[in-house]
């Protein structure tokens, strides 16, 4: 199988790279920075294309069996397109392809809910603070971009992950419909999720939430961790 991976150099698109290459799949790694790409293999491919040039995405997409997008962008407050032009690009070159399968990350947040593991400070203080604030454009695009697989005919999936997490290796993460009382998703976990709708049919044209329990750090120390964090 072919797979085109969008986003393939941030986080959880070098993870869901390097997991498809190892479970035997050819894998065409699109990135705008092809050299930057850390990730070498005889049945990897490294494209470079922007997913707002509409030509690039067509040439990535040729040949594809299924189409993961991993795109994402860091928190600001400017206007916020990448998820909307990206899917508005990547999906008119599947239809020009004959392409059916697309399975795209966007986030819990983007359709904000009472966490049952979340308590007070993240239901009632950082969930409502943050999409209002920080992550008020990013969480909007995301919402354009799922209306818009919504409104289409192609075989999609919305992976929503929550609080993102680094891990060593892939757990028994759980997979529900929508929404989740988990708080917190491994990126490992969230790149097994991407790869495993490849070929699983349980969550088409549905939104899916992925949630890790095994290893998941406290909220304060999750907030740490951001906080401490150097560009």
């Amino acid at each position: 199988m072919r797979i085109v991976v969008f986003g393939a150099n941030g986080p959880t698109g070098r993870l869901l790279t390097g997991q498809a290459l190892a479970a035997g799949q050819h894998v065409a790694a699109v990135t705008r920075r092809p050299a930057e790409f850390p990730i070498t293999h005889e049945q990897l491919d490294v494209v470079e294309a922007d997913a707002h040039d509409a030509r690039a995405v067509d040439r990535a997409v040729e040949g594809a069996d299924v189409v993961l997008s991993a795109l994402g962008v860091p928190f600001t407050r400017k206007p916020v397109t990448i998820y909307s032009d990206g899917i508005r690009n990547i999906t008119a070159a599947m239809a020009r392809h004959g392409v059916k399968r697309v399975v795209v990350v966007s986030s819990s947040a983007a359709e904000p809910h009472h966490h049952a593991d979340g308590g007070f400070l993240l239901n009632r203080v950082f969930q409502p603070l943050i999409t209002a604030t920080i992550g008020k454009t990013t969480y909007a695009d995301m919402r354009r971009m799922e209306e818009f697989l919504r409104g289409g005919d192609l075989d999609w999936t919305i992976m929503r992950p929550s609080g993102l997490f680094d891990a060593p290796g892939v757990t028994s993460y759980e997979l529900r419909e929508d929404q989740a009382p988990g708080v917190f998703t491994s990126r490992t976990d969230l790149a097994a999720s991407l790869l495993e709708q490849a070929t699983d049919t349980r969550f088409v044209r549905r939104a899916a939430a992925v949630t890790t329990s095994e290893g998941a750090p406290t909220l304060f120390q999750l907030l740490r961790r951001e906080a401490l964090k150097r560009d």
